[in-house]
């Protein structure tokens, strides 16, 4: 449904602005006007944007970020904890939002509700926007009459998600920037700085050692063929990633995430953390377990632990506790195991889930914190040594000819 920018006058005389969404411009006129209000200009909204696949206007320059959602989560539930109803809470996040694609969406999420639709119903119509989690949590929400409670949950867990991923971002920014940093100082050492000291070797009625030979080798290479170097290594990337896009390769690089020297490690703790938090507050919105599990095998984002999943709510569905199908996983740690155990046993799964997912919270710092520590020291080396056989191979025949002057 298109969206439509407004000025108009209200029954004072007052001046009102907004967007509001409607099938034509002649019925957002008829909108205004029925709820008091008299358009003095009237226009299609088409700022930053081009059509969709669907029609729907996709914004180039107005991206909503999950921060956003999160904050427009956390007011809505604030009004509707204040007994605010549901349309005036929209209509007043309307009027607050700034960011120009989110408000677009959330008025017209105010219009679906306003004409009788459920506020589930309205989020599903924004899948990019609203996940899985999201969208079954406020259904929760709905039925059992506790939406407030439910949006301040949603807001509560997406903003501790946005603060993993940021601290995660903000771990890797430096060794990423360091890495393309050196990687560029020594392409330019080897290709423009290297050929003026080595011109002097060419002069020389002599073998060059081994290592000098390849340093010169590999660095009329680079001058000479970077093009074909950068060529074969966009075909290596590519064809990685249409390998990693088949089944086996899928699977494949899930199983080297969870056991990489390093990495592995964090990536388990960020993984066990994510199905803690998510559980915790889709079985605290109501959400039954088996839908919770369908949910969360669908994000988990890792084949292995899927299938672990899987196979987790067949015994369910059996009649059978989580916590036995998790014990036979390879992946879940007995300490992760046990806790879930004592939930279930305790009827309070949700609470030590929510328990476990703090743990692990505190756990990935640690480890991104060493993690971090961890490269910035290998990085160091591995540019040391580099550097120090590019000295080497240019010292190694100078220090020949000072010996046969001896």
């Amino acid at each position: 449904m298109p969206v439509y920018e407004y000025r108009a006058l209200d029954k004072k005389g007052k001046k009102t602005k907004g967007i509001i969404d409607a099938e034509s411009e002649v019925q957002a006129r008829l909108k205004l006007r029925s709820g008091g209000q008299f358009p003095v200009s009237i226009s299609e909204s088409r700022n930053s944007s081009v059509v969709g696949k669907q029609g729907r206007q996709v914004h180039l320059f107005s991206r909503v970020k999950p921060e956003d959602v999160s904050v427009m989560t956390r007011q809505l539930a604030t009004l509707m904890g204040a007994g605010i109803p549901l349309v005036q809470a929209l209509s007043s996040l309307v009027d607050q939002t700034g960011n120009s694609q989110l408000k677009k969406i959330i008025a017209e999420i105010k219009e679906q509700v306003n004409e009788g639709s459920s506020l589930t119903n309205a989020l599903e119509e924004h899948p990019k926007l609203f996940s899985s989690i999201y969208i079954n949590m406020v259904r929760a929400g709905e039925a059992s009459g506790s939406l407030d409670v439910v949006l301040d949950k949603l807001a509560d867990f997406g903003e501790k998600q946005e603060t993993l991923r940021g601290k995660l971002r903000a771990a890797l920014v430096y060794p990423i920037f360091m890495a393309f940093i050196g990687t560029g100082i020594l392409f330019v050492l080897i290709t423009y700085i290297v050929p003026n000291i080595t011109q002097v070797f060419d002069e020389m009625d002599k073998v060059l050692p081994l290592p000098t030979l390849f340093l010169i080798g590999l660095s009329d290479f680079l001058k000479n063929y970077w093009w074909l170097a950068s060529i074969v290594l966009c075909l290596i990337v590519f064809g990685v990633k249409r390998f990693v896009e088949t089944p086996y390769g899928h699977r494949l690089l899930d199983f080297m995430k969870l056991k990489a020297p390093v990495l592995g490690p964090v990536t388990q703790k960020i993984i066990f953390a994510r199905f803690a938090s998510t559980l915790a507050s889709l079985l605290g919105s109501g959400v039954e377990l088996i839908t919770a599990m369908t949910i969360m095998r669908a994000i988990v984002n890792n084949v292995h632990i899927a299938e672990v999943i899987d196979e987790a709510m067949l015994q369910i569905r059996k009649g059978k506790n989580m916590s036995d199908s998790l014990a036979l996983s390879p992946w879940f740690p007995p300490m992760f195991v046990q806790m879930i155990a004592i939930g279930e046993q305790s009827g309070e799964l949700e609470g030590m889930l929510g328990k476990v997912a703090k743990a692990y919270e505190r756990e990935v710092e640690t480890a991104v914190m060493g993690m971090t520590s961890l490269i910035e020291p290998i990085m160091i080396v591995a540019m040391g040594a580099a550097v120090g056989f590019v000295v080497l191979s240019i010292l190694l025949p100078i220090f020949e000819m000072n010996q046969m002057v001896g």
